[in-house]
C-alpha cells in the first residue's frame, strides 16, 4: 500500500521475509483445511488461523514502515536541523513518523508472536507476569519445555540480534514512557551546548538497526511456523496412519 502511495512498485517478497510469509500462509491453510474437514467445537483451530493471519498483517506493516522510513530519509541531507529548508524538514517529519511507526510494531509483532507461543504450548505466562512480553514468554518456554528445540532455537536468534533490539528498545521506551526519542537527543545536545545547532541522530543507523530487527522478527516468525507445520504434518500422518489401521 504505501509504495503505491509513494510511487513506487509493489513488493515482491525475497529473502526471509518471503520465507517467513510463506511458512506463516501455509500454516493457516493447513489450519482452514483441517476446519473443513473436522468439526472445530472449541474454535481452537479458528482462533489460532486468525492469529496467524493477524501476524502476516502485522509483518507486512512492519516492512512497509521500514520502507517508508527509507524512502523519506534519502531526502534529508543537512546534518543539523537548523540547516533544513522547509521541504526538508517535511521529509524528515516523515521520516521520524514512519521509523518510529517501525520500531514500535517490532515489539508489538514480537508479542503477539509471543501469544502464540504461549497457547500453543501451555506455558501459562501469565501465572509469572499478568502484562508478558515475547520474552517473557521465551524465558518460559526454555524453562517449561527445554527438549522442544524451538526453544533453543528461538533464543539463539535472540541473541543474534540483541544490539540492534536494545536499540530500538531504548528508544521505545524513550516514546512511550518519557518522551519522543528525537526529543530526547535534542536535550542532551542542548544541555552539552546551550547554543550549539542541533545535529541530527545518525539515521543510518537508526534505520539500520531497525533493518536487522525486522530480519530478527522474520527469522522468529519463520522457525515458529516452520516448527509448527513439521509437528502439524507429523500429527496428521500418524491419524491417517491410526485410521487407516482402524477401517481395516
Amino acid at each position: 500500500m504505501l509504495r503505491t502511495l509513494l510511487g513506487e512498485p509493489p513488493r515482491v517478497n525475497s529473502g526471509v521475509l518471503a520465507e517467513a510469509m510463506e511458512h506463516m500462509a501455509k500454516a493457516a491453510s493447513m489450519l482452514r483445511r483441517e476446519m473443513n474437514t473436522h468439526e472445530d467445537h472449541d474454535h481452537e483451530y479458528r482462533k489460532q488461523e486468525i492469529w496467524t493471519r493477524g501476524l502476516i498483517s502485522s509483518l507486512d506493516e512492519l516492512e512497509q514502515s521500514w520502507f517508508a522510513a527509507a524512502f523519506f530519509r534519502k531526502s534529508v541531507v543537512a546534518g543539523y536541523m537548523d540547516d533544513m529548508s522547509s521541504v526538508e524538514q517535511g521529509e524528515y517529519a516523515r521520516y521520524v513518523y514512519f521509523y518510529k511507526d517501525g520500531f514500535i510494531r517490532v515489539f508489538s509483532l514480537l508479542d503477539k508472536l509471543g501469544t502464540v507461543l504461549n497457547s500453543q504450548y501451555a506455558l501459562d505466562t501469565a501465572k509469572v507476569k499478568a502484562h508478558f512480553s515475547y520474552f517473557t514468554v521465551l524465558r518460559q518456554f526454555a524453562l517449561l519445555k527445554p527438549e522442544i528445540p524451538l526453544a533453543g532455537e528461538l533464543e539463539q536468534i535472540r541473541i543474534s540480534y540483541r544490539e540492534p533490539l536494545d536499540n530500538l528498545r531504548k528508544r521505545r521506551n524513550a516514546e512511550i514512557h518519557y518522551m519522543n526519542a528525537e526529543m530526547t537527543d535534542d536535550l542532551w545536545q542542548r544541555h552539552q551546548g546551550l547554543h550549539d545547532k542541533i545535529r541530527l541522530e545518525d539515521l543510518d543507523s537508526h534505520l539500520e538497526d531497525l533493518k536487522q530487527s525486522l530480519e530478527m522478527v522474520c527469522k522468529s516468525l519463520t522457525a515458529v511456523f516452520r516448527y509448527s507445520n513439521e509437528e502439524w504434518h507429523k500429527h496428521t500422518a500418524a491419524r491417517s496412519r491410526k485410521e487407516g489401521h482402524v477401517r481395516r
